[in-house]
């Protein structure tokens, strides 16, 4: 008798287990179950749909080769059968059947030998007045998608308002006031954009960036009501203004959708999300779950958490086809590895923020480098910035984020870093890391190495930091804290700083400092910097041989500083 398989869910990990289970046991009988017509398509694409990038939501639904991913696809192409716009209902376990019920309100029960959930995840509910007002969307379904980009394609939208400075609500931002030019604002209830993934230096670049490109951003702002006229949305009130709206996107994260399991009595997280083992089984060893349903442990803390990302649903969904077919491989866990397009920036990271890792418990530290993605005598390079986040007792790396215009030089880093972290390395391993080197497409002594050395300086004392953030809090009360700002570099750069503020910034180049030590007071607070942190790094060891101790060397130099829209020759 053939294996009988019920999969519930038709969006990524649904067909993924399905495809999967058919190409290693392929005299199984497959359903995949999906309460939507529209199935198996590419959600995270769907910011560049409402762009324009991608022109017609049909191709993220297609093939590589270009052949649409709907019923009869499936039927015909991969050998088992789909039911679309039939929702399910319950979970008998002991009887081992799936109740579920057409659009026509037809009910039928699905019996199966392995019950595999993708349900999926819905957008988290705001619960303000007048989110039922028409033009407030979600970001949830590409009937959605289609839905605005209906509304934004007929010009009746003059200004936009996303709720969530999140991935969803950035991208959204970006695809409304790049190619539609509209008026487009970001409210965020948190102190920064992208909380919990990027530090607040990191999220200051990207917010500086959106700012640039016509994208207000409101941080450490509540909404507080969606008004509107005749049924349609007009403005949005916050706890600190109110701001004209044709249309509002609620992007404020998603929750997953287990109350299938829950109503079956499969064990479920108390905070949400189906609890499953490393072969991707639930608390019954014949239903399967992955996906934006599930909670999987994060392999740098020990804990579970919430990844609801494609990529990994995609993964999961292999694992599951393959041990439903009889197989047995494992899922051990996610270090949450993920990029971003803002215009012309990509920011990315895995890993640990340092505001997580402090979070979590570890006597942690982070700090910034930036240098060419390339060597820097070849013509065409771009600037990275890394953060590197590591654990002060033992220096093992705990995370990477960073930002640059060259999305795939930054993704090279981000993903090297990713694919190491579950073997808990150190600066040490991070620092001899054998990384791709030719002048076009790195330096001999690569970015994310120096990253792991800078570290390494810092965690032996050799190199005594000032971060980029706190130099900007020194610099505004520079008089009360009597500070003195040591360029290292040639005149030609240091002279409008030391024009602008002679008081308080001083021309030694680096070059130079071993012979001019008597011009350093030893009753100043010292700032040593120049345009990345390297020859102001070179200074410092100077000054702590010749005896002075307390001089700071500026992490990622004037470089990240003005990245973070700091800079000081402006300043009065």
């Amino acid at each position: 008798m053939s294996l009988k398989v019920v999969v519930i869910g038709g969006v990524a990990l649904g067909p993924k287990a399905a495809c999967r289970i058919k190409r290693v046991a392929p005299d199984a009988e497959v359903t995949l179950v999906d309460a939507s017509k529209l199935i198996s398509y590419g959600g995270c694409g769907i910011p560049y749909y409402v762009s324009g990038d991608v022109s017609d939501h049909q191709q993220l639904q297609e093939t590589s080769f270009h052949m649409v991913r709907d019923e009869q696809f499936f039927q015909d192409c991969k050998d088992f059968k789909v039911m679309t716009e039939t929702r399910a209902l319950s979970i008998d376990r002991k009887a081992k059947t799936v109740l579920v019920q057409a659009k026509d309100g037809t009910q039928t029960t699905l019996p199966y030998d392995k019950l595999v959930l993708g349900m999926g995840s819905t957008p988290r509910k705001l619960p303000i007045p007048g989110r039922e007002l028409g033009n407030v969307f979600t970001v949830s379904t590409l009937g959605e998608a289609i839905r605005i980009k209906e509304q934004v394609a007929s010009g009746s939208v003059g200004s936009a308002v996303i709720v969530g400075g999140g991935f969803i609500g950035l991208e959204m931002a970006e695809s409304f006031a790049d190619m539609w030019g509209i008026d487009t604002t970001v409210i965020e209830v948190a102190d920064q954009i992208m909380p919990g993934f990027m530090s607040k230096a990191m999220a200051t670049i990207a917010e500086k960036h959106l700012a640039e490109n016509d994208v207000t951003v409101h941080t450490s702002e509540m909404v507080q009501a969606i008004e509107g006229e005749d049924g349609k949305v007009t403005r949005v009130v916050t706890n600190k203004r109110t701001i004209d709206a044709d249309l509002v996107i609620l992007a404020v994260g998603v929750v997953p959708n287990d109350s299938l399991a829950r109503e079956a009595g499969l064990s479920c997280s108390e905070r949400g999300g189906i609890i499953v083992s490393k072969t991707m089984q639930t608390s019954d060893p014949d239903v399967y779950a992955g996906g934006d349903c599930v909670v999987i442990e994060n392999i740098v803390t020990g804990k579970i958490g919430y990844y609801p990302l494609g990529s990994l649903a995609n993964s999961q969904g292999r694992i599951i086809g393959t041990n439903v077919a009889g197989g047995r491989e494992t899922f051990d866990g996610v270090v949450g590895t993920f990029i971003i397009k803002l215009f012309d920036y990509a920011f990315s990271g895995t890993g640990l923020s340092l505001p997580v890792a402090l979070r979590e418990g570890f006597d942690a530290f982070s700090t910034h480098v930036i240098m060419s993605d390339h060597s820097h005598f070849y013509p065409k390079r771009d600037m990275v910035s890394l953060e590197i986040v590591v654990e002060r007792r033992s220096g093992r790396v705990l995370g990477l984020q960073g930002a640059c215009q060259n999305g795939d030089s930054l993704k090279g880093r981000i993903d090297t870093m990713a694919a190491i972290l579950k073997f808990r390395p150190t600066l040490r391993d991070v620092s001899s890391l054998e990384m791709a080197y030719a002048p076009p497409f790195g330096s001999a002594m690569d970015v994310l190495n120096a990253a792991a050395n800078t570290a390494e300086n810092i965690l032996v004392g050799r190199n005594v930091p000032l971060q980029p953030v706190e130099f900007a809090k020194l610099w505004e009360n520079r008089v009360s804290e009597n500070l003195l700002c040591i360029d290292t570099r040639e005149w030609g750069n240091a002279e409008p700083f030391v024009s602008k503020h002679p008081e308080f910034w001083k021309n030694i180049p680096q070059g130079q400092i071993r012979n001019r030590l008597d011009e350093i007071p030893k009753d100043k607070k010292i700032v040593l910097l120049c345009n990345t942190g390297g020859r102001s790094y070179e200074s410092q060891v100077i000054l702590r041989n010749a005896g002075f101790l307390e001089p700071v060397n500026l992490q990622g130099g004037m470089g990240f500083i003005k990245q973070l829209g700091f800079d000081p020759s402006q300043e009065d």
